[in-house]
């Protein structure tokens, strides 16, 4: 869970980020067929056939599972690694619809069953 704390001091904006560490996905989304101009603002493969083709996005904490995470995602369906920090606990996989929900469906039951997180529900649009 992230807390900004926004303060005025002397004319200038300070930012404040906590962040609490628990054990959760806080977000598992697939994008299905998305606009070719998100890939590219992404940095992400631009040979991929975007009319066929998902990106998963995945955040949890402790930020470090993202590795975890990538590495179950990679083997579990045919998906490429478009992202991944360790820092922030951000994952971005891209494949096809199938495959991306596969990884996706694969991290989060990995996660809640084996690692004891709190998990959201994976969503779609």
């Amino acid at each position: 869970m992230e807390l900004q704390d926004m303060l005025q001091t002397q004319g200038k904006i300070r930012i404040v980020q906590e962040l609490v560490p628990g054990k959760q996905i806080t977000l598992a989304h697939i994008i299905a067929a998305p606009d070719e101009v998100l890939y590219q603002k992404l940095g992400l493969n631009p040979e991929m056939d975007y009319h066929k083709s998902a990106i998963g996005i995945v955040t949890m904490s402790p930020s470090e599972t993202a590795i975890i995470a990538a590495d179950i995602g990679t083997k579990s369906a045919g998906v490429e690694l478009g992202f991944v920090d360790r820092f922030s606990g951000t994952l971005i996989v891209t494949g096809t619809v199938s495959e991306v929900e596969a990884a996706l469906r694969a991290i989060v039951d990995y996660s809640k069953e084996t690692l004891g997180f709190e998990v959201s529900e994976i969503t779609r649009t």
